[in-house]
């Protein structure tokens, strides 16, 4: 699965990659950790307005829910059953790029999982990239409209095994070429092999620092 990641770039480069304004720039800013249990503001790019970068909230809530406790439990969408979930299904025309330079995982050290390795994973030179998302939108209690997404994730290619070796999950990474197909709706099974060039760092070990986060 996909719950942490970074996005380390400024805005002008951002727009540069994707082609794109953002529509709140003053409201964006780069971090080398995003939480996706702390359901922040990422920049993405929507199919409805693929030349505008907005913010949405990381955690999608669905238009029929009333409790938003369930963001927990969609921060990611399996591609395989993206049809089947509730949660899910209403929004697979509702596509968006969520844009990144790099995302995290802990390999497993034991069977137990009482000792782990943090790996960073990027593709070569940190460029930017986009995951597969679908976004949905709710009125908030003060009567706002609030915005919020899901990550696509994938079966772990042959790097992903080694390193996420549990669940053996990954996030479904689009190269350039698939950024617009995803965003035309190009049917949702094209885009279930996931296998872009990355890289693998290993940054320290969490068997005791940074325990407090939540690990899978």
């Amino acid at each position: 699965m996909c719950f942490y990641t970074k996005q380390t770039k400024k805005a002008v480069e951002i727009e540069f990659r994707f082609n794109a304004k953002f529509n709140q720039p003053d409201q964006f800013s780069p971090s080398d950790f995003i939480n996706g249990f702390t359901f922040p503001k990422t920049p993405v790019i929507t199919s409805n307005d693929p030349e505008i970068i907005q913010l949405f909230n990381w955690g999608l809530i669905p238009a029929w829910s009333s409790d938003e406790r369930i963001r927990r439990s969609t921060l990611n969408a399996k591609i395989e059953t993206l049809s089947e979930k509730p949660s899910f299904k209403d929004y697979i025309s509702n596509r968006c790029l969520i844009i990144a330079n790099g995302f995290y995982e802990w390999q497993w050290l034991d069977k137990k999982g009482k000792h782990k390795q943090k790996y960073e994973i990027t593709l070569p030179g940190e460029s930017l990239f986009s995951f597969a998302g679908i976004w949905s939108t709710r009125q908030d209690h003060d009567g706002k409209q609030k915005f919020t997404y899901s990550l696509l994730t994938t079966k772990a290619n042959s790097l992903m095994s080694e390193i996420h070796n549990t669940k053996k999950r990954m996030p479904v990474i689009l190269s350039k070429e698939q950024e617009m197909l995803w965003l035309n709706e190009v049917p949702v099974e094209e885009f279930r092999r996931s296998d872009p060039p990355l890289i693998a760092k290993k940054v320290e070990d969490l068997s005791n620092k940074n325990s407090q986060l939540r690990l899978f």
